[in-house]
């Protein structure tokens, strides 16, 4: 098996059951080392796309977080749970029977663009510094402010009606969202399923992308154990920010950590690349001077 503790992503095809946290445990021993992180959680029940970065590239993390993120998932009509997704108890069985599909594109349009959208009460939002289902758990009517966030696409691929063992006509539906960090699918479901009248939990969900990360990057975690694929850190950035290549000068300066005057840049952070493509730094432009966020030199 091939080790290696080179700063870079490792861009993970997160299996169901699995916590965030849980793989960020496999790939420290996989790695063998304590600097790894995760950029944007996944749910146990969620699989798919989950970036890490080992070692310096952990400091990429937090910006990569901030990136679009696209999902595949089933919408299930008909049914509310406490969690807004399958894993939670079932708190109302209100049923799906008569749901026009015309009701539903006309749901699905009022929660696409900018939202401002109430994460699910059991999330890893902070309370008032607690995590928000931890409080639930405990017993607490929690009470989450709404939070802006963008959907810019939720399209719905199929719609099939079903009727549970238990007797609940439901409406599942297939859906895709493209969308900003810290969006809650469950959320949407939770959302569109009181619109419609019905209820509505998550009933499966995918991310397939995340930033310019997608699914043919990705690696089980069997794969990985078998051999570890790092996206180098210089790469990695050059996929995932816009890129300004600097000479000696600049690159030692901004590899110092100094404000230098920049060219129109984009907004947001942008990776800076010296002679022979060497990574230096993440900044950002302040008017026409660079601001540092992340020194790699």
């Amino acid at each position: 098996m091939s080790r290696t503790t080179t700063d870079g992503l490792v861009v993970v095809d997160k299996p169901a059951g699995f916590t965030s946290h849980d793989v960020v445990a496999v790939l420290r021993g996989i790695a063998r080392t304590r600097r790894v992180g995760h950029a944007g959680t996944l749910d146990p029940m969620a699989t798919g796309v989950l970036v890490l970065g080992l070692g310096r590239a952990t400091r990429l993390l937090g910006h990569l977080a901030l990136t679009e993120k696209e999902y595949e998932g089933t919408i299930r009509l008909g049914r509310t749970t406490v969690t807004d997704d399958a894993e939670g108890e079932v708190t109302a069985s209100a049923g799906a029977r008569g749901v026009e599909r015309v009701a539903v594109d006309a749901g699905v349009a009022r929660l696409t663009g900018d939202l401002m959208q109430v994460p699910a009460k059991v999330s890893a939002v902070k309370i008032d510094g607690k995590r928000a289902y931890r409080r639930v758990l405990a017993g607490e009517d929690v009470d989450i402010p709404a939070r802006p966030v963008t959907v810019h696409s939720f399209a719905v691929r199929d719609a099939q009606e079903l009727t549970t063992p238990d007797g609940v006509p439901v409406l599942d539906l297939d859906v895709t969202v493209v969308c900003s960090s810290g969006t809650y699918i469950r959320a949407l479901a939770r959302d569109l399923g009181a619109a419609l009248g019905t209820g509505g939990h998550l009933t499966a969900l995918r991310r397939t992308r995340v930033g310019p990360y997608g699914l043919d990057v990705a690696h089980t975690l069997d794969a990985l154990r078998e051999r570890l694929t790092v996206l180098p850190l210089g790469e990695a950035a050059a996929a995932a920010f816009p890129r300004w290549d600097v000479d000696d000068r600049q690159a030692t300066l901004l590899g110092n950590g100094a404000r230098i005057t920049t060219p129109p840049l984009p907004a947001g952070p942008v990776a800076v690349f010296g002679p022979e493509d060497r990574f230096i730094a993440l900044i950002e432009s302040s008017g026409d001077r660079s601001r540092s966020l992340a020194v790699f030199t």
